[in-house]
């Protein structure tokens, strides 16, 4: 079957019509939206997200990395900043090598669409908004019919995934969206005046306040763009923040340090839309190993570990990957494909849930430090036994599932040494417990 089908022209969606481009005969790309090329302004989602190694990997392969690395801007670590404007800096890692990067989201998705677009076997059609898939056929809004009886289609078309819904049709046990219970608000500080960052470049800075958080993000223009996480209801909530006086005291109270420097921030809350968090929770990643999901479509997760745009990109390489050691044959690698990439899809999920209670509660606890600092030893002394879960997650390919499981030890022994450290017993410790899943 040499016909595939991509619905979805994000970011995942462009990156696997590159990788496939080599490997099918014709690929056909369709998208929703007009061209993004063509817009003055890009009416997407976040103005940037952050790239880490995994994103660069499938990069890599695709072979476009080259393409996009000047677009890169490094973030070294948290930046954290305390109710009184106090400062402390936490580095991702020891080794000064291992950085993320912040990258414009329409500036990356249109280099996708650009190198996509100079395959000759690759055709993108825009503004094909599909409705449902019906018959052997994909139907779309504009009343046109596209055969897919003897094509792959792989749904790369978000959390709201009209191929994910067909998938759900024919399946047992089905996908469902599981809120958060809180959502999400843009902000965004310009550059000042002489056209530098008003607040410190290559960190990701962090306002924790236990129940929620304010994060930015450094832009290429030397602006930063600022994200609020607020519960949807309570004392401080998007619900309850439903005065220019409330807040306006919200954040004269909790960020006193960032509040002048938000542009219009009150006039900029009430405009700019506040969207929900959720979890795309899957059972089923492919459909007669015909019909296969990459990306938000398969499993979306919250942004707080920056592997939304990371894992979808792994999605495609390792598609590819596995479809080179099943010697072309796509039903072997998208089965294959199907039952790996679940429990990855569901450990990420999990551990990005958890690294939101980090990042606006514990990056502040002491206890939280103490074993940082401890893990950082124990990293530096045991480079191949012991390694953080950052910067698993962050700075290698390891699975995701085998993440979770290594870390879920490692936050154990990290129990056991808090109070009684010492190299020696860290040894004992990683051996016997470690020692049987390296």
């Amino acid at each position: 079957m040499n016909n595939v089908i991509i619905v979805g022209s994000g970011l995942a969606g462009p990156l696997l019509s590159i990788l496939l481009s080599k490997r099918s005969e014709s690929i056909t790309l369709f998208e929703k939206r007009e061209d993004i090329r063509k817009q003055s302004f890009y009416g997407g989602r976040s103005i940037n997200l952050a790239l880490s190694h995994r994103g660069i990997e499938a990069l890599k392969d695709a072979g476009i990395y080259d393409c996009i690395k000047n677009e890169l801007l490094p973030m070294k670590g948290r930046l954290i900043h305390d109710k009184n404007g106090n400062t402390n800096f936490q580095p991702y890692s020891i080794n000064p090598k291992e950085v993320i990067y912040s990258v414009s989201r329409s500036r990356l998705n249109k280099i996708l669409l650009n190198e996509a677009d100079k395959k000759n076997n690759v055709k993108i059609v825009f503004e094909h908004n599909l409705s449902k898939i019906e018959d052997d056929k994909l139907i779309f809004n504009n009343n046109i019919n596209y055969d897919c009886k003897n094509s792959l289609v792989f749904g790369a078309d978000g959390i709201k995934s009209k191929v994910r819904e067909y998938v759900d049709s024919k399946v047992e046990k089905t996908s469902y969206i599981k809120p958060l219970g809180h959502s999400y608000k843009e902000l965004n500080i310009s550059s000042s005046e002489n056209g530098d960052f008003k607040l410190k470049p290559n960190v990701l800075h962090i306002w924790p306040r236990n129940e929620f958080m304010l994060i930015a993000l450094p832009n290429p223009d030397k602006s930063l763009t600022c994200t609020l996480f607020l519960p949807n209801d309570g004392k401080n909530s998007f619900k309850n923040l439903n005065t220019k006086s409330k807040v306006k005291k919200f954040f004269e109270n909790y960020f006193p340090d960032v509040y002048d420097k938000i542009d219009n921030c009150i006039d900029s809350f009430f405009t700019n839309p506040t969207s929900k968090l959720g979890s795309v929770i899957n059972y089923n990643l492919s459909y007669n190993n015909q019909f296969c999901l990459m990306g938000d479509a398969a499993y979306a997760i919250v942004p707080f570990y920056g592997q939304g745009m990371n894992a979808s990109f792994e999605d495609c390489s390792i598609l590819v990957s596995y479809l080179k050691k099943n010697n072309n044959n796509w039903l072997d690698a998208i089965e294959k494909f199907s039952i790996d990439r679940l429990k990855d899809r569901k450990s990420i999920s999990i551990m990005a849930l958890e690294n939101y209670i980090e990042m606006r509660d514990s990056v502040a606890n002491d206890k939280f430090l103490q074993k940082r600092e401890i893990a950082n030893i124990l990293y530096e002394n045991f480079p191949n036994q012991f390694i953080p879960k950052y910067n698993m997650v962050s700075f290698t390919s390891i699975s995701y599932n085998e993440v979770n499981k290594r870390a879920i030890i490692q936050e154990k022994i990290l129990d056991k040494l808090i109070d009684n450290f010492s190299l020696e017993r860290a040894n004992k410790l990683i051996s016997k417990s470690l020692s049987n899943i390296l």
